[in-house]
Formats: C-alpha cells, structure tokens, sequence
C-alpha cells in the first residue's frame, strides 16, 4: 500500500496525468472504471480561480464516482497561489496538487509552470504558501530541471519535502526538452533512492505499455506511475497494466463491443458535464484511438469529428459495432503524440 498523508492507494499505484482539455470529470469516470487508481484534473490557473472566471471555476466539478481525486492549479504569485488554494479546499477533493512541470511558452513567460524550474527559492515559496492555505495534503508534479544544466531534481525533492509537501510526481524530461527525446528515469530514480526522501515518488513519461511499466517499475524502484498520452481513447491501458504487473500475462484486448459501449459512456458523461456542442467537440480527440486497429475504420471515424447530434453520433457507433460484429481485436502500439499545444503533461 502506498499512501499519500491519510489517502491509501494501492501498491505501486497507477496515477491519471492531468492533461489540458482531456482529464476533465467524463474522460477521469471512464479511466477510473478502468483501473486507474487516483485522478489529476487540467490544470487551473489560480488567476482564474480568483477572477472566478467560468471556465477554471468548471474545472473544479468532481464526479463522485472518479475519487479519489487531486486538483491541480498553477502560478507564480505567492498570495494568489495561497487564495487558489482556499478556493480548492472548499470544493473537498482528496489533494492539492501543484503544477510545475508545464513547458509552454505562454505559461511560463508568467513564471508558473515549468518557468520556476529557474527559481528553486520561489518554488518553495510558492509551495510553502499552498500548504499553509489548506487542509488538503498537497502534491507537486515537476519535471528534472530548466535544462542540461540544471538538473536540480534532488535539490527541488528536499526543499519540496521540508515545506511539507505529501507526493511528488516527476516528469523525465527538463523544460527545454518539451516532449522530445526520450524520458530520462534515472534522476527520478536518484531521488527515490535518496535517503532524505520519504515520501512517495511517482514517474512519469513515455510509459505507453504494460511491459514497460513493469521495466520501469523493476529498473527505477519509483512507488508508482502517472500515465498521460497512453491513455487518451484508450482507458484500458490501466487495467491492462495492472494484471500485467499482478500475473506476467496480457490481458485480451478490448473487444469492439467494449470500445463502443465506453465510448458511448464517455460520450454521454462528456455530454451531462460540458452540454451538447462542447461535449460532442470535446469527445471528437478520443474516437481515434477508440476505433483503432479496425480495418476501413477511417471513413466512420470522419463522420463522428464532424457530426455534433447526439442521436447521429451514437447511430453511427451502432453501425460500427455491427459492421465489425464477431472482428477479434488485437493490440496496435500506442503511438505518443503531442496532442495539444497547451499543457499535455
């Protein structure tokens, strides 16, 4: 068992990234019901929170279903950050979670994200103002350093540790990497093996199979994993991942009557949550990876991204199944993209 202050998850816990426009309460439902052992929510801007702007207010909304549940919010102001804070507390999930890891140019040219990967002191500060302002156990993902020159991963676990933060989540690459190249897990490894360091360490980056999760579990030693890319459209990664690590052996893949009905659930939880245009729009980066490995797929994959009824959507995934009726499914590598141009991990 590996807890976090007072919250337990299970041994060698499998964490959902939060992800800019895709871990909202629909996508974090069906991740759950899949296997998925704590949830992250998009990152909300403690700006926002303050302004009580529409759209990082709505990020807030926890289904009960998805628990536990960590909310994440980002910036680079001290009081603000406190404020941010004592907004979350009010709304009862299970932690604060604080971002430091996102590399995009807009947010760190307002030193939040990864732009205080420059400023280890305002890290802390900023850290240290959050846990003040909360009852909530207080969490941070990071990422290794700025750049080659600034692997200060080590240094930031302390300092995070002393301030009284509960978890850290590292990212396997600096701020100037973004995504490219490959994860670097030995410095994540470093830090869990550091003897200051007792609170749980979770990795992060390029995990996109059951195998390697077991590789990376074995070579690095972390206390768990958070998984992004791998799981958009495809939810199943997490439950798949675990009876890999529990039994060396791979899970069938989802049948098409599986991929359709998930799909369909996540469908509708998109559609209660966000209302009919920005359920259907929201839905239209999954359907992919849903419907992959079927052969002749791409002419019903182009009609559910342009369809925007319900009724039209769902009709077209009924067609689906019943022209694939009986096609055995087999596994296709999830492919790592950079999905969004805002803050995917």
């Amino acid at each position: 068992m590996v807890k976090i202050d007072q919250i337990s998850l299970p041994d060698f816990p499998l964490l959902l990234a939060p992800m800019e426009d895709v871990s909202d309460p629909p996508f974090r439902v069906v991740c759950k019901a899949n296997g998925a052992d704590l949830m992250y929510t998009e990152f909300i801007s403690s700006e926002g929170l303050i302004r009580d702007a529409i759209k990082c207010r709505k990020k807030l909304d926890i289904f009960d279903e998805e628990r536990p549940v960590g909310i994440q919010i980002f910036g680079g102001d001290e009081e603000r950050m406190a404020m941010a804070a004592k907004i979350v507390d009010v709304t009862q999930p299970e932690l604060l979670d604080i971002n430091f890891g996102c590399p995009v140019k807009g947010i760190v040219a307002k030193g939040a994200g990864s732009g205080v990967l420059k400023n280890i002191q305002l890290m802390t500060r900023l850290t240290d103002a959050c846990v003040k302002s909360t009852s909530l156990p207080v969490t941070v993902k990071t990422r290794l350093g700025w750049d080659e020159d600034t692997k200060n991963i080590e240094e930031v676990a302390e300092r995070l540790q002393d301030v009284g933060v509960k978890a850290l989540t590292i990212h396997g690459r600096t701020r100037c990497q973004m995504y490219k190249g490959e994860a670097d897990w030995s410095l994540i490894a470093k830090v869990k093996n550091n003897p200051r360091i007792h609170i749980p360490i979770f990795g992060n980056g390029d995990i996109d199979s059951p195998q390697k999760a077991l590789e990376y579990k074995n070579r690095y030693g972390v206390d768990g994993i958070m998984i992004g890319r791998a799981a958009i459209g495809y939810p199943w990664i997490f439950r798949e991942i675990r009876h890999f690590l529990e039994t060396g052996e791979m899970m069938a893949a989802p049948t098409v009557a599986e991929r359709v009905e998930v799909c369909k659930q996540h469908l509708q939880k998109s559609l209660q949550w966000k209302g009919p245009h920005g359920g259907i729009y929201a839905m239209r980066r999954h359907y992919l990876n849903y419907l992959k490995g079927l052969p002749g797929i791409k002419e019903f994959r182009s009609r559910l991204v342009t369809l925007d009824v319900p009724d039209e959507i769902n009709a077209v995934l009924d067609e689906v199944l019943r022209t694939y009726d009986g096609f055995e499914m087999e596994y296709t590598p999830i492919h790592l993209v950079n999905y969004h141009e805002n803050c995917p991990l």
